[in-house]
């Protein structure tokens, strides 16, 4: 009897050890229909799909519930990724990256992904990393934000990171739209629960915001997609019942803010 206790204590251990884990992004996959990983997911490379792992005010309920942080992962994530690696020369990694909001690996990955920061819930030092770590050249995509209400809570949080940086529209001409693909025309990219869920659009969710937030040298730190959803297009691309021109612009806007932050 004694056996069977150790054994099953062990077995328990081990199962929070990967509850754990999976919570973090590395093993579970709130995404059941992402594509295999790729033969070469753990090699090393120039580039890798990283998303930010912050704590919301939702994350009660256990690692199974959906987070704010995970909307769309890793299916999204991983889709891209194929798609970086088939459009570019850019040396991209198979696997995605989770990277937590209190931890120094940030500063490993140039480029950061992040969906409904408006639900973001930073503590100061979370604030301070991440402001060391745009100011020392990374780059955060800020995706999946709707409407004022949406927009507000996303903006107490970067005057939180970078207090006192405006943020702008981006124009036409920016050099961020014409790193690979010249995107003069850029439609409003829809979240699934629009087109299928039954969601109405409010008046204030209706018109695509592109936006950003620049340091003293006019470099882009934080890339905003207000009022659209680019990760629900990544996460759809293979659907034939998604928008072909949404999806389109939502791999070319990703690619070319990929390519702007690592030329820049």
């Amino acid at each position: 009897m004694k056996m069977l206790s150790s054994i099953a204590t062990v077995f328990m251990v081990i199962g929070l050890s990967v509850s754990l884990l999976a919570f973090q992004g590395r093993v579970f996959e709130e995404d059941d229909d992402a594509p295999a990983l790729a033969a070469d997911a753990h090699e090393s490379a120039e580039w890798a799909f990283a998303r930010y792992h912050f704590r919301s005010l939702n994350d009660e309920g256990g690692f199974r519930r959906f987070h704010l942080w995970a909307a769309d992962y890793p299916k999204a994530d991983r889709q891209f990724t194929m798609g970086v690696r088939r459009l570019t020369r850019l040396h991209a990694r198979g696997m995605e990256q989770v990277v937590d909001a209190d931890s120094d690996e940030l500063f490993n990955w140039p480029w950061i992904y992040m969906e409904h920061g408006n639900g973001w819930n930073l503590t100061e030092d979370e604030a301070t990393r991440l402001r060391q770590y745009l100011m020392r050249g990374g780059f955060l995509l800020s995706d999946d934000t709707h409407g004022d209400y949406e927009w507000g809570d996303l903006v107490r949080g970067l005057e939180m990171i970078l207090p006192g940086r405006p943020i702008e529209e981006l124009k036409n001409d920016d050099e961020i739209f014409h790193v690979m693909y010249d995107l003069d025309d850029r439609v409003q990219i829809h979240g699934t629960r629009f087109i299928w869920g039954g969601r109405p659009y409010s008046p204030d969710m209706v018109v695509p915001k592109w936006r950003a937030i620049r340091d003293d040298q006019g470099r882009i730190l934080v890339a905003i997609c207000h009022n659209s959803d680019v990760g629900d297009a990544w996460e759809w691309a293979d659907s034939p019942q998604y928008p072909e021109r949404e999806t389109s612009l939502a791999y070319r806007i990703g690619i070319n803010y990929i390519l702007f932050d690592m030329t820049h």
